[in-house]
């Protein structure tokens, strides 16, 4: 009855609110919960929140090349891209779509699903500080696969027929043959020593050793790129899937620096040219940036050794009372290292190689020779032995392919190639008194006239060398090519099992033959097949085909198992003495060589490609429509 009678008087709220104080007390309400919401839609972090109100987006076109680029294999519900270069006939080749999205990690592919670009940069910062520093903005996708196939001027495994249209040739068959060989020996591994380093096929399990830090699989990766060009497609993705699924590089052990450059990381890059598959070039960057430490010294000159765990190196401690690199080793990483720059567009790959070449190139060279030992700490040669068999070899090799690799814009490299090689002739070469060419070693001015097995690599470097030499040494170097080819084969052709010894020698009335037991062995070593291949593509000259099938049956017969290859203790005995190791070159090299030989010169063209110390195919930086080098 009160309220009624006064006008003025205003009912109290249920809150015990006057209306006025009810609209200010709503206000600030409204205000509240808008900042609230405000927020969980525009702060960087707010994913998790979003997802409680917001229905799950449909996955943003672009992440599975991002799941690709760093190198993470797909989960199942992430699609594998479709083949990036149809027009290889081969397995294993990916979509030029997964080099999309450069620059970005799956680090936080897993943790969260982006929705925006704001997101999307705070997540891949998050990714790279916690990343190593040379890692940083290295691992790229900027480079253009598609591009680089269409350089090429020949396709990668050649312009073939149709073999269901031609009958079989001898050729046909004897390549058949040796693609068998290398299909028993992947299926032998696989069988009983997949995920080691080599098969020891008498014992039939797998032997690691001690040279790769404890890395495994270095059996896998040295057969990748045979199994490619065989065209054993099955075999390859074997291979593949291991890589993606098992091969890990968070190990702590010791590495040779020049074995796992030359075995893993040449393996890698040349199954990513061949294929696209990103898993093979992430893998090789990071493998790549494990070595840096080895670098670590006042020259620059890398150790032979690098610690995986504390980034520590040293050298070798039969190398000149452990104090010394050694030519073949640290001159061996050349062509791999540019590439790494290549495709991951860190430039501290390539640094580190051009300043080996310049302390290199600076230094004196006694008679114009590289000897074989080199202070990491003083710059200063620590012994005057030179050879161009072990401890030298691979050194002079990568001058020339340098040359090759960089579509001959490489003059530093020719100049030292030439000049080395003039060097070698003028000291080191030597005709026997029954007429064979070798290259003897030299220990500060007295010869040892003898030659390794390994330095029967040099009649093809010289033959691949013949054409870019001045025009008056071309014949000649052809002609001293296929000396030094026929003096290695000679080697094999004296012993009973008609394979090669490690090492033999011209002195007391005895060519070409080892002379102690020591030196009677044969690993399955590549190098002679390797020059007869490069001397056939020279001179198509049907005596390096008929050599390289003896090779063929005598590795069958002397050497085949009933579990794989193994190498023999003794090439004098037609009992053979198996030393229960199926050697990782054997697949990378040995049967590569056999095969090339026996296939027509565009499969893996010398024009395109260049072969790494363990025959890993690495393409010529031929240079695209604007004149530009593709390395």
């Amino acid at each position: 009855m009160l309220m009624r009678k006064v006008p003025v008087f205003v009912p109290a709220s249920p809150w015990g609110l006057r209306l006025p104080q009810k609209f200010l007390f709503l206000l600030f309400l409204s205000g509240l919960v808008t900042l609230c919401f405000g927020a969980l839609f525009l702060l960087p972090n707010s994913s998790r929140l979003k997802r409680l109100f917001l229905a799950p987006r449909t996955q943003q076109p672009g992440l599975e090349a991002v799941a690709q680029v760093a190198g993470h294999p797909l989960t199942r519900e992430q699609e594998s891209p479709p083949n990036p270069a149809p027009a290889a006939p081969a397995p294993g080749e990916d979509d030029p779509r997964s080099q999309a999205s450069p620059r970005r990690r799956k680090g936080w592919l897993r943790r969260t699903r982006p929705t925006g670009p704001r997101e999307e940069a705070t997540a891949a910062r998050a990714s790279s500080a916690t990343a190593l520093r040379p890692q940083e903005g290295s691992i790229s996708s900027s480079f253009d696969f598609n591009a680089f196939r269409s350089r090429l001027r020949h396709p990668v495994l050649g312009t073939r027929a149709d073999k269901s249209k031609e009958p079989q040739s001898l050729v046909q068959s004897q390549r058949e043959k040796i693609k068998e060989m290398m299909q028993f020996a992947w299926q032998s591994y696989k069988r009983y020593a997949m995920g080691k380093n080599e098969l020891r096929p008498l014992t039939r399990d797998g032997y690691e050793g001690n040279m790769f830090g404890g890395l495994s699989g270095a059996t896998v990766i040295d057969s990748l790129d045979t199994l490619y060009l065989m065209e054993l497609k099955e075999e390859f993705q074997e291979a593949k899937a291991w890589v993606e699924e098992s091969f890990h590089l968070n190990v702590s052990g010791e590495a040779s620096l020049f074995e796992v450059n030359i075995r893993y990381i040449g393996g890698l890059l040349s199954a990513f040219y061949l294929t696209g598959e990103e898993v093979f070039r992430i893998k090789a960057i990071k493998l790549g940036e494990k070595l840096l430490p080895a670098f670590d010294t006042p020259t620059g000159i890398p150790k032979g050794v690098v610690n995986f765990k504390s980034g520590s190196n040293r050298s070798w401690g039969w190398a000149v009372a452990g104090g010394s690199s050694i030519l073949a080793e640290f001159g061996s990483l050349h062509l791999e290292f540019l590439h790494l720059t290549q495709l991951s567009g860190n430039q501290v790959f390539a640094e580190k190689v051009r300043n080996i070449r310049k302390v290199l190139r600076d230094l004196d060279k006694p008679f114009g020779l590289y000897p074989n030992f080199l202070s990491p700490v003083s710059g200063n040669w620590m012994q005057h032995h030179v050879s161009v068999g072990g401890l030298g070899d691979s050194f002079y090799e990568y001058l020339i392919k340098s040359w090759l690799m960089s579509a001959k814009t490489d003059m530093e490299a020719k100049d030292m190639y030439y000049e080395a090689l003039e060097a070698i002739e003028t000291h080191l070469l030597n005709v026997s008194p029954g007429g064979l060419t070798y290259i003897a070693e030299w220990r500060g001015g007295i010869l040892d006239h003898k030659m390794g097995h390994l330095a029967c690599f040099s009649g093809g470097m010289i033959a691949l060398g013949a054409e870019d030499a001045k025009e008056e040494k071309r014949a000649h170097y052809r002609e001293l090519a296929a000396q030094i080819t026929k003096t290695c084969h000679e080697s094999y052709a004296r012993s009973d099992t008609k394979l090669g010894p490690e090492a033999f020698w011209f002195n007391s009335g005895r060519e070409a033959v080892a002379t102690q037991t020591s030196e009677s062995y044969y690993i399955l070593r590549p190098e002679v097949v390797e020059s007869y291949m490069y001397l056939w593509r020279q001179t198509h000259d049907p005596i390096y085909r008929e050599w390289g099938w003896e090779v063929v049956m005598a590795l069958e017969k002397y050497c085949r198992t009933e579990a794989g290859f193994s190498g023999i203790q003794d090439v004098y005995s037609k009992v053979p003495d198996h030393d229960n190791k199926q050697q990782t070159f054997f697949l990378a090299e040995t049967l590569k060589y056999l095969y090339l030989l026996f296939s027509e010169d565009d499969m893996l063209s010398l024009e395109d490609w260049v072969f790494n110390t363990e025959a890993h195919p690495l393409p010529v930086s031929h240079p695209d429509s604007s004149g530009r080098g593709g390395a």
